[in-house]
């Protein structure tokens, strides 16, 4: 125990010498974090935009222009009457804006239908908001108009353990992410170097035994992710409020995690020919993880093929068990998924145990 705790200690300095190694290790999901959560969970900012022309500036027009904003999603804002709207949208780079024809009292009065123009661009998500939000406004203005009471009316239900917000669902998946590039990348080049520079044979002449060797990288990388994620999960809480919690599982999916990734980067980086190329592999095999295993995006969103193509990926078990522990109390479905990826991480360490050899590399 003592020369794996050595070893620890000297591979730590090492990595830790390693400006770049430190960065990803603890700087860059830090920034993840800051970036993302600035970017979703803003409160008031997460509402569009909409810029309305009354043209028929009557107590009528202005009881629609109120039922928008009573939808809570629209942010309205007037456009001058005596300027033509195609034109004001052209000069302020607007992305929606509604026109109330001049005739709209008079049309509503009469009990005539009367069109209220949307424009704005449909490729953009903006757009689809606003529209749905429109049509909600008009339909509650007919209502109000016929003196009709609404027949059916959706009332909503939250099946969440507790309110939540969207930094709560992208710490874990970062949590995720941290575990996957740093044990794998890391791993990948610190063998293929010791692989191309003949180190393992200066090993052979120590006391180190190989599983020694393997056990003092998997508690290295161990000890980093769960100081990694210590940090992560105090951003998260002092900076965004959030009210994910780090559980007992969850704890021992970070450690099974590494050990999974820990183990798959050796194996890359007994198998390749040199650093570059180690890269290059580990890129490979790890970018395409970090995409289509959910650290980003749910898997249930993707298309049929992707979420089929999601569930062989190793990291997918890490980030479910990760949100299912940590967001939504699920410690059942948690213990499952670390049954799991305990099972991948034998298998793959049991690989570069049996290939590793001081005096063959």
């Amino acid at each position: 125990m003592k020369r794996i705790l050595a070893d620890v200690r000297s591979f730590g300095i090492q990595f830790m010498r390693s400006r770049i190694g430190a960065f990803f290790a603890i700087a860059f999901p830090i920034i993840l974090i800051l970036l993302f959560g600035a970017i979703f969970s803003g409160g008031a900012s997460q509402k569009v935009p909409i810029y309305v022309q009354d043209l028929s500036d009557t107590p009528l027009s202005a009881n629609f222009t109120a039922a928008l904003n009573a939808t809570t999603v629209l942010d309205v804002r007037s456009i001058p009457k005596t300027i033509d709207i195609s034109e004001y949208i052209r000069l302020h780079s607007i992305n929606t804006a509604l026109s109330i024809p001049i005739d709209f009292s008079p049309k509503v009065l009469a009990n005539q239908s009367v069109n209220v123009t949307l424009y704005g661009d449909p490729t953009q998500s903006s757009y689809g908001i606003a529209y749905a939000a429109v049509n909600g406004a008009a339909t509650q203005f007919n209502f109000a108009v016929a003196r009709v009471k609404p027949i059916v009316i959706p009332t909503a239900h939250t099946i969440a353990a507790r309110d939540l917000r969207f930094i709560d669902l992208f710490l874990p998946g970062v949590i995720g992410l941290t575990v996957l590039t740093n044990p794998l990348f890391g791993m990948t080049n610190v063998c293929a170097e010791y692989r191309t520079r003949k180190f393992f044979k200066f090993l052979a002449t120590t006391r180190l035994s190989k599983g020694e060797w393997l056990a003092s990288k998997i508690i290295w990388y161990s000890f980093l992710m769960l100081v990694s994620t210590a940090i992560m999960f105090a951003v998260e809480r002092l900076v965004f409020g959030g009210s994910a919690v780090i559980t007992p599982v969850a704890i021992l999916l970070i450690i099974a995690g590494t050990f999974e990734f820990t183990s798959l980067g050796m194996i890359l980086g007994l198998y390749v020919r040199d650093t570059e190329t180690a890269a290059a592999v580990a890129n490979a095999i790890g970018f395409p993880m970090m995409f289509l295993a959910g650290s980003f995006f749910p898997v249930d969103t993707m298309p049929p093929a992707l979420q089929a193509l999601a569930r062989v990926l190793p990291l997918t078990y890490v980030n479910e068990g990760l949100r299912a522990t940590m967001v939504f109390a699920d410690d059942a479905r948690a213990l499952l998924y670390l049954g799991i990826t305990v099972v991948i991480g034998v298998v793959l360490f049991i690989i570069p145990a049996k290939a590793l050899s001081w005096k063959s590399k």
